[in-house]
């Protein structure tokens, strides 16, 4: 039975709301860390809104929301009774740029407030919300929405996340705070901010600030951030190669093996000892979603574990009940895979595919899809040959693409996966031609914790039957 202070068990931050407030809150519920998805909030709150928000949920969470004025507006612009016509598209939000309109921040803010409010709604136990370093563009508004509701853990991967630290110091005393942007070919720095002055009459309110997990795959990028008292996070994640999402590239260059899937060897795990040198706790993640690996993690100094498919795949999470009832039945069949692809993300880095029919898995599928970015969660600025500042996609049209700059070899293989994870939770968008984006599903290529709940629970299984199992009070 897990009884430790702190929570043994944290619930991945997956996908764009297949993280969503009731499988965050089901699991805090039950006495772990539950985490909701900081990606694409914004559109996730648009979108609900468009949908007609059946249940009120938005809203309520809306109606405590500190600046009421931009909540008001919010409702206006994009809730409509009753939800959208059949078929009907939904309205665009503004995408990511370096220079942000406030309604840009609004919907940032409020859609991350949205969902931990939610999250934390009625009970006192822990709320984490997880970012990729990736989307420096939303980093900062983001933070300060979940902060406003009062989130307890900011959790990110995806990069070297070597400014949270300072920024959760900065917005939980009330001041500006700002995250430094990639630009490739510039030769000045560029960066995203908020203050949080410039939301409220009068001084704003000092909040209190978040612990902060930084997720890193080797022992030699904790050390790096360990270091330094600016950098340094309240503790890791420590996730291995066969985890779900976005991976880390192995180290040196990249290998694939027969079936096109990057090759990771001994040098790609990370060194516990010298984890437990840094004096911080830690968690581990890939490959431990059964209790006795999280018997065996917590015998090896760890905190505890991260565990994200058992979870995805339970009856709380926001993937849609189609989604769900496919990858169980192929579950059961014997015949679900999770492909480690190399070129799936436009961010470069390796990212699980779950190889299921009917979905962007399928190459075909995957061709056939229109090229365009239109939402760009993803899409990297670069410095034009006037000077100015553009925007690119691995996923967009391949000739925009090299026009700006990448090359055709970047854009080979590449899904539009802000789209398609929309699609994974019900929020795909119609288009006025008529095609439906289609959905693409990440889980971590460890089945084995899968398998055994659904031997227990041939229906499947809830947040909290998960908690209970991997806790050993089942």
């Amino acid at each position: 039975m897990l009884t430790r202070t702190r929570s043994v068990v944290i619930q991945g931050g997956m996908g764009m709301a297949v993280s969503s407030w009731p499988l965050a809150s089901a699991v805090s519920r039950a006495g772990q860390l539950g985490v909701v998805s900081g990606t694409g909030v914004d559109l996730v709150l648009a979108r609900r809104l468009q949908d007609g928000d059946l249940d009120g949920s938005v809203r309520r969470a809306l109606s405590h929301f500190p600046i009421p004025a931009v909540a008001k507006r919010l409702i206006e612009r994009y809730y409509l009774d009753g939800g959208r016509a059949d078929g009907a598209s939904y309205s665009p939000v503004p995408r990511l740029a370096l220079n942000q309109s406030r309604h840009d921040q609004e919907l940032t803010i409020a859609g991350n407030f949205v969902e931990v409010w939610l999250a934390k709604e009625g009970h006192d136990g822990p709320i984490g919300v997880n970012y990729l370093e990736k989307i420096q563009m939303a980093t900062a508004a983001g933070a300060y929405g979940a902060m406003l509701a009062g989130v307890d853990y900011v959790l990110m991967g995806a990069g070297i996340p070597r400014e949270i630290p300072h920024l959760l110091d900065c917005l939980a005393a009330g001041k500006p705070a700002m995250v430094h942007v990639d630009v490739h070919g510039a030769t000045e720095e560029h960066s995203v901010g908020i203050d949080p002055a410039e939301w409220f009459d009068g001084e704003p309110p000092t909040l209190p600030r978040p612990q902060f997990l930084a997720i890193v795959s080797s022992d030699t990028l904790a050390a790096y951030l360990a270091r330094d008292e600016v950098t340094r996070p309240d503790g890791f994640v420590v996730e291995g190669p066969v985890a779900g999402g976005h991976n880390a590239p192995p180290r040196g260059k990249m290998v694939l093996d027969g079936a096109g899937e990057p090759v990771y060897g001994p040098r790609d795990d990370a060194n516990l000892a010298r984890l437990a040198v840094l004096g911080l706790p830690f968690w581990l993640a890939g490959s431990y979603g059964t209790p006795e690996k999280v018997a065996e993690a917590l015998q090896t100094g760890a905190a505890g574990v991260q565990v994200g498919t058992i979870f995805a795949l339970s009856s709380d999470s926001g993937l849609t009940d189609e989604i769900r009832s496919s990858l169980l039945a192929e579950l059961a069949a014997g015949t679900l895979h999770v492909k480690t692809d190399a070129s799936a993300s436009p961010t470069g880095f390796p990212f699980k595919v779950a190889e299921l029919p009917g979905t962007l898995a399928d190459p075909v599928a995957r061709e056939a899809r229109p090229r365009l970015c239109d939402l760009g969660y993803l899409r990297s600025p670069y410095v034009r040959d006037n000077g100015a500042i553009g925007y690119r996609c691995g996923a967009e049209p391949v000739h925009m693409f090299v026009r700006k700059g990448g090359t055709a070899e970047e854009t080979v293989g590449a899904a539009c996966l802000c789209n398609a994870l929309a699609a994974d939770v019900g929020l795909g968008q119609t288009r006025k031609d008529g095609y439906v984006e289609q959905p693409l599903v990440t889980l971590g290529a460890d089945l084995d914790g899968a398998r055994e709940l659904l031997e227990l629970y041939p229906a499947g299984w809830s947040a909290t039957e998960a908690v209970r199992w991997l806790a050993g009070t089942d």
